[in-house]
């Protein structure tokens, strides 16, 4: 379907034929047959066709122009057919349920239960074991304290504390009896392990969101998918068999990279399959597939009971995806061929666009029919970029709104623990933000198509500063419910926002950048998310004024978002110039979207 690259010099029998100003009566002989007119649209006038030569046989030193292009959104349906087309989103979604358990599955993992000293004897009462630790009083107003988790008494003498001697029984009543934490022994002075593991995995994943989404739009989505998940599969072995924490860290850190380009790479072909109106729908079902992985590695988790087997329940299914490299199991992003070296076979083309113009529906190939026809084929230009401020303006403001809504979001679900001393089980927090995550999907689907990205993104973020707002200043006022309530709904906005955030990015960034615009978003996000492993290596010190930043800069997100454009219905950018086009529209007028935004610089819609 998709071919090598052509030579902008294309044989006379591969010109689109012109027809004459007058009817010819006859034909010579050795005159090319009589076709019907093209239904491809006319070329640009900055480069018109050649005419057909009045002789038979055209003149060596006339040079006829290559071809044009036809639409990107009609390549990309008639080329691939509509049920393959279907076919390539679907395969882009399963592997989100396995990357779940690669990407969140370090709450389970680190999880510190309940321990104290080891102590000789096979079964230590209450009372044996007040006599033998040390008291520690409560860090918070209204609690009394319990027996200390690093110390114990020397030789059963109240007279002094050492540290533990003999190591450390855990009491795990929740998540995995066997994680990182409780078989290494990462607990009081190895404590400080934990948080760094937590901060490498998250800088894992922002290395490969930038790395990756720049590969994927230099080498092209097929390829870049193709060795992020050989990477994956191979560093997850990895991770599965080290034996120390520090090759822990390490191999964590290179899965990380490796499975967020699997996501990122996933996500923007996933896209670029989809004309506008199934661009919502198939970006929510992935959503919808990450949130089942996350509830599906919760029952795992309670299966298996080892952090190696969990990861490695994650690492094996993604071989099976590596069948994607086979070719024509998942070909390369037909908006992406566009914009490299190669070209499309124009007869197939015509053939293929001729025998399905007759069953088309007119508003899945809205996009196909405005779309102009690209006369040539970009490179990336770094100073065209540089100067490109509008692409520059949207992804701050989106990249901003992200970091916002990801560091956030640990505030929500935290809340309770570091301000009230009163944090619920691990399970109920874990269920809480998985389900709200499914909520926002599902209220994102049924809003943003019907009010738009840029009102639905401010409603959101509105939400999350005042939900915020409410928690920090009526602390003292608030009963215990009306904190859960006010955390559940800060929490479910600030998810909401995130999401909607990579989407609208995706959506807004031109194909010759939208991998490194995507990444950069993403990787902001994982920013803000440093927030939380951050906290938790300074025992939440500070975390009042941690979030009364994180609310002032809510509002701050809030106006900016005012400055970002539409692109409800509208065709994906495809270079650099379109993406520029990709304007605020005015606040006081009321504008329709059946009509194409890329159409004109600054077009009515």
């Amino acid at each position: 379907m998709f071919t090598k690259a052509l030579p902008h010099v294309l044989p006379a029998d591969l010109q689109p034929e012109q027809p004459s100003p007058a009817p010819q009566t006859m034909t010579s002989p050795d005159s090319p047959p009589l076709v019907s007119p093209s239904p491809c649209p006319a070329p640009p006038p900055s480069l018109p066709s050649s005419p057909v030569p009045s002789s038979p046989a055209p003149s060596s030193s006339s040079i006829p122009a290559p071809p044009s292009l036809p639409p990107t959104g009609e390549v990309m349906v008639l080329a691939l057919g509509r049920k393959k087309q279907r076919v390539l989103i679907a395969l882009s979604i399963l592997p989100n349920l396995f990357l779940a358990f690669l990407l969140s599955s370090d709450p389970l993992i680190t999880l510190s239960p309940p321990h104290h000293c080891r102590l000789p004897g096979p079964s230590l009462s209450s009372e044996v074991l007040n006599a033998s630790l040390p008291w520690e009083k409560g860090t918070r107003p209204g609690e009394t304290g319990s027996p200390s988790q690093c110390k114990q008494y020397v030789n059963g003498s109240q007279s002094a504390a050492v540290d533990c001697e003999a190591g450390w029984d855990y009491n795990v009543t929740e998540g995995l009896k066997n994680n990182i934490v409780t078989e290494w022994d990462l607990v009081c002075g190895q404590y400080w392990l934990v948080p760094v593991e937590e901060v490498c995995f998250i800088l894992g994943v922002l290395t490969g969101c930038l790395g990756l989404g720049y590969a994927a739009d230099r080498l092209g989505r097929s390829k870049t998918l193709l060795i992020s998940l050989t990477l994956s599969v191979v560093f997850g072995v990895l991770v599965c068999v080290s034996p120390y924490p520090s090759i822990f860290i390490v191999m964590r850190f290179c899965l990380a990279a490796a499975s967020a380009g699997v996501y990122l790479t996933l996500y923007i072909t996933r896209l670029e399959l989809c004309e506008p109106s199934l661009r919502l729908v198939a970006t929510m079902l992935a959503g919808l597939m990450t949130v089942a992985g996350e509830l599906l590695l919760l029952a795992v988790a309670l299966g298996c009971q080892s952090w190696r087997g969990l990861l490695g329940a994650g690492a094996a299914p993604l071989t099976l995806f590596l069948s994607y490299g086979v070719p024509g199991v998942f070909p390369e992003s037909p908006r992406w061929l566009l914009l490299s070296e190669r070209s499309i076979d124009i007869n197939a083309f015509s053939e293929r666009r001729n025998s399905n113009r007759d069953v088309r529906d007119d508003e899945s190939f809205t996009e196909l029919d405005s779309e102009p026809a690209s006369s040539s084929r970009p490179h990336l230009s770094f100073p065209e970029i540089f100067h490109s401020k509008n692409i520059w303006k949207n992804m701050c403001v989106l990249g901003f709104t992200s970091f916002i809504s990801h560091g956030i979001s640990h505030c929500y679900s935290s809340f309770r623990g570091d301000v009230r001393g009163t944090a619920p089980s691990f399970y109920w927090t874990y269920l809480l933000s998985v389900s709200a995550g499914g909520g926002a999907w599902l209220l994102l689907w049924a809003t943003v198509d019907r009010c738009g990205r840029r009102g639905i993104l401010l409603l959101f973020m509105t939400m999350t500063g005042l939900a915020s707002l409410i928690l920090l200043g009526l602390m003292e006022y608030l009963s215990e419910t009306a904190i859960t309530v006010f955390s559940v709904l800060g929490l479910f906005s600030s998810q909401a926002t995130a999401s909607l955030c990579i989407l609208f990015t995706a959506e807004i960034m031109p194909t010759i950048i939208r991998g490194v615009g995507v990444g950069a978003v993403l990787a902001l996000g994982c920013v803000g998310r440093l927030s939380s492993p951050i906290m938790d290596l300074r025992n939440h010190y500070g975390y009042f004024l941690h979030h009364v930043i994180y609310s002032s800069l809510a509002l701050l997100a809030v106006l900016s978002i005012l400055l970002l454009p539409e692109s409800k219905r509208k065709p994906l950018p495809q270079t650099l110039g379109d993406g520029e086009q990709y304007r605020r529209p005015p606040l006081g007028r009321r504008r329709r979207d059946n009509v194409p935004l890329l159409a004109t610089p600054n077009p009515e819609t």
